[in-house]
């Protein structure tokens, strides 16, 4: 994982409810901590501080927070944002211990210096871009990362199966889950269509050609009966 430490500055709150929309007015996120059971912990935060921190650390990297005279190791499990302006709302952590294990949600990223597939001109879709781990905090990775000079072929697929798993880390999604697939782009498809289509016509052809020689082929035979 990365050694970076992040941590952001927390004031506990008391402004809950409809309270809420006012104290976002002042340049303030409410967030909450949660705590192994015991009773979460309402606090806030500066907006663009936390907005940062989220930029960072995302919902895999744990996070210093600071409340007061106290501090605690979290990660963020969740965050709501405003839908018509896009701004950070909303955030929960949850706090972990250094000592123990924790999940979060890793992002997965494909690497290779050149995909066959895309060298081909065919289309490399991502169907998963994130997966859930189990780690101590200290072994959490930024990222975890998969061979993507595998894909060569329409249909060819990458599977959680064959993420490359760091030393410490267990992977809990679905092993059998797609994470990339490789399809032809739809104007090779409208091509290949046509291209079909245009060698179907051709073909009927000939065999109209033919009927049509059979049919002027009967004519004579029906003269010579009428001459006898």
């Amino acid at each position: 994982m990365s050694k970076d430490i992040i941590e952001v500055e927390l004031t506990q709150r008391d402004i809950v409810g409809k309270g809420l929309g006012r104290l976002r007015t002042t340049g303030q996120v409410p967030a909450v901590i949660h705590n192994h059971g015991k009773e979460s912990m309402h606090v806030m935060g500066d907006f663009l501080k936390l907005t940062k921190v989220y930029s960072q650390a995302g919902k895999h990297h744990p996070v210093e927070l600071k409340i007061g005279d106290k501090q605690k190791l979290a990660l963020i499990k969740d965050v709501d944002f405003d839908p018509r302006k896009h701004q950070l709302r909303h955030v929960v952590f949850q706090a972990i211990k250094q000592n123990e294990k924790t999940t979060a949600e890793i992002p997965v990223v494909l690497v290779g210096e050149e995909i066959p597939a895309e060298k081909k001109s065919l289309l490399v879709l991502t169907q998963l871009d994130s997966v859930q781990v189990e780690a101590l905090p200290r072994d959490l990775p930024d990222e975890v990362t998969v061979d993507a000079t595998k894909l060569e072929e329409v249909g060819d697929h990458l599977y959680v199966s064959d993420i490359d798993v760091p030393n410490g880390v267990t992977i809990l999604s679905d092993s059998e889950a797609s994470l990339a697939v490789v399809e032809m782009p739809k104007d090779q498809i409208a091509e290949a269509d046509a291209a079909a289509a245009a060698l179907a016509e051709g073909q009927d052809t000939p065999g109209d050609e033919a009927e049509t020689e059979a049919q002027a082929a009967e004519v004579p035979g029906d003269e010579a009966e009428t001459d006898k």
